[in-house]
C-alpha cells in the first residue's frame, strides 16, 4: 500500500489530472467544453513559448508554429464529433490536414539547419 501512495506521489502528472477532473465534476462543467478549453490553453503556452523563444534566440522555429497547429486542428476535430449531427467529411478533412502536419513536422525535425551545424562542427 504504501508503494502505491509512493508511486502517486512521485507522479505529478497523474495528481494534475486528477486536481483537475475533482473540479470538472464538483463544478459540474461540460467534459467536451473543459477538453476544448484546456486544448485552447495548450495553444496559447505554444504561442507563447514560440514568441519568447524569437525573442531569444531571434529564430523561429518551424516545429513549434507546426505543433500550434496542429493542437489548434486537434481542438477542432473534438469539438466536431462532440456535435450531435457530425459532419463527417469535415471530421475526415481536419485528420486528413493533421497527419499532413505530422509528416511536415517530421521533415522539420529530420532537415532542421541546426542539425547541419552540428554535423559540420563535429567534421
Amino acid at each position: 500500500m504504501k508503494s502505491a501512495i509512493t508511486k502517486v506521489k512521485n507522479n505529478y502528472e497523474f495528481l494534475a489530472a486528477l486536481i483537475i477532473f475533482i473540479i470538472i465534476l464538483a463544478a459540474h462543467l461540460e467534459f467536451q467544453k473543459t477538453i476544448v478549453l484546456m486544448l485552447e490553453f495548450i495553444v496559447v503556452m505554444e504561442v507563447v513559448k514560440m514568441i519568447s523563444d524569437f525573442i531569444k534566440k531571434a529564430k523561429l522555429r518551424l516545429r513549434f508554429v507546426i505543433d500550434i497547429f496542429i493542437i489548434f486542428l486537434i481542438r477542432d476535430v473534438v469539438i466536431y464529433t462532440s456535435h450531435t449531427n457530425k459532419d463527417y467529411f469535415t471530421i475526415l478533412f481536419l485528420l486528413f490536414v493533421i497527419l499532413v502536419f505530422f509528416i511536415f513536422r517530421i521533415l522539420a525535425i529530420k532537415y532542421s539547419p541546426g542539425k547541419k551545424d552540428l554535423l559540420k562542427e563535429e567534421i
